[in-house]
């Protein structure tokens, strides 16, 4: 089971992401999406949330995405985490227009 939020920034998303701790997510099943990669990086370092590694994904798809486009490694890493390839879809083009995708996983 899976929870997603849309939010415009690093401050609402610290927010949400304490909101989802309260609701019983663990930061290590908490996952932030942007669609500027060094942006992902810093606000996954600081809001201490997990990042998409291999055991999420497997070896195979991670070794995919060194050399998939930015969109279609985050669909992947999406999908990986428990949504649809219908709702990565959708919540890729929500990362086009520069807001931030939260997912947190029971998984």
């Amino acid at each position: 089971m899976y929870k997603v939020e849309v939010v415009e920034n690093g401050v609402q998303a610290d927010n949400i992401i304490r909101g989802l701790e309260n609701q019983g997510y663990e930061r290590e099943n908490i996952y932030i999406f942007a669609h500027d990669k060094d942006r992902s990086e810093d606000l996954t370092a600081a809001t201490e949330t997990a990042e998409v590694s291999i055991k999420e994904q497997g070896f195979l798809d991670s070794l995919s995405n060194v050399f998939r486009k930015r969109g279609d490694e985050l669909r992947s890493k999406m999908q990986s985490v428990g949504l649809t390839e219908m709702e990565a879809e959708k919540y890729e083009e929500v990362l086009d227009t520069g807001k931030l995708v939260i997912v947190g996983s029971t998984n």
